[in-house]
């Protein structure tokens, strides 16, 4: 049995590539073929040992969304409009509280005006939680990429989300893990030493910057997969749908 798939989430090649080789381990898949321009994937398979239960089942265990096409027939240009609509607004709201996060988190290099609670020893510990509250929106709204980057991580096929999602990660707990030194320091009230040097080792505005600029490109990116989609689409549209055959000299 033939069969074609919508596939969501796939950001890379080697995401269709996790997808291609999950779908061909399942015993009774005879074909699989995964298009990451399209979003799709055809799956030739003997129905009396696959359903589509186990192949939907080994394609979201890497953190990716699969529906049978007939469900709901060919993507429609309005569903791309909607996620390219969700994704924009991503972006403008990561950029928001990056904008927010970094003018914070500068404020301890640079001289220009910033809220007295936020300025000298005894309020470094304010302007540590507010660099952590300023980026956990932005975590959250770009949380699919820790999702998907750890499952295909323990999944034994890192991708690009993988390496987005360790990136930020790591400045996200080591930056967590000088907030609680900082806090031990100041309750044993040693200053200096969680001033001048722990101030300095705070990364929350790096794990915001790389979410931010990555969703930022893939919205970029996104956007020019669907005008090149609608130029393809309207390419096929000019060709005619019925034909005048010759033969002979008779229609």
């Amino acid at each position: 049995m033939k069969e074609k798939y919508r596939i969501t989430g796939m950001t890379c090649s080697a995401c269709s590539s996790f997808v291609e080789n999950s779908v061909k381990k399942i015993d009774g898949v005879e074909h699989v073929e995964v298009n990451l321009l399209s979003q799709s994937m055809n799956v030739d398979y003997d129905e009396t040992k696959v359903d589509q239960n186990k192949i939907i089942s080994a394609v979201t265990s890497g953190g990716y969304g699969a529906e049978p096409e007939g469900k709901k027939g060919p993507v429609q240009k309005t569903e791309v409009k909607d996620e390219l609509k969700e994704m924009k607004h991503r972006v403008i709201y990561s950029f928001v509280f990056m904008i927010l996060l970094m003018y914070v988190s500068m404020s301890v290099m640079f001289t220009y005006p910033i809220p007295s609670f936020f300025v000298g020893h005894e309020n470094a510990l304010i302007l540590v939680l507010t660099q952590f509250l300023l980026v956990l929106p932005i975590v959250y709204l770009n949380r699919q990429y820790f999702i998907r980057g750890f499952r295909s991580l323990f999944k034994g096929h890192p991708n690009m989300d993988t390496l987005i999602a360790i990136g930020s990660g790591a400045s996200l707990v080591y930056s967590l893990f000088v907030f609680y030194e900082m806090a031990f320091a100041y309750g044993h009230m040693d200053m200096h030493v969680m001033n001048n040097h722990f101030v300095h080792d705070l990364y929350f505005e790096s794990a915001g910057m790389i979410l931010t600029l990555i969703t930022f490109g893939k919205y970029l990116e996104a956007r020019s997969k669907r005008k090149t989609t609608d130029a393809i689409s309207k390419l096929i549209d000019l060709s005619p749908k019925q034909a005048l055959v010759i033969k002979d000299g008779q229609e």
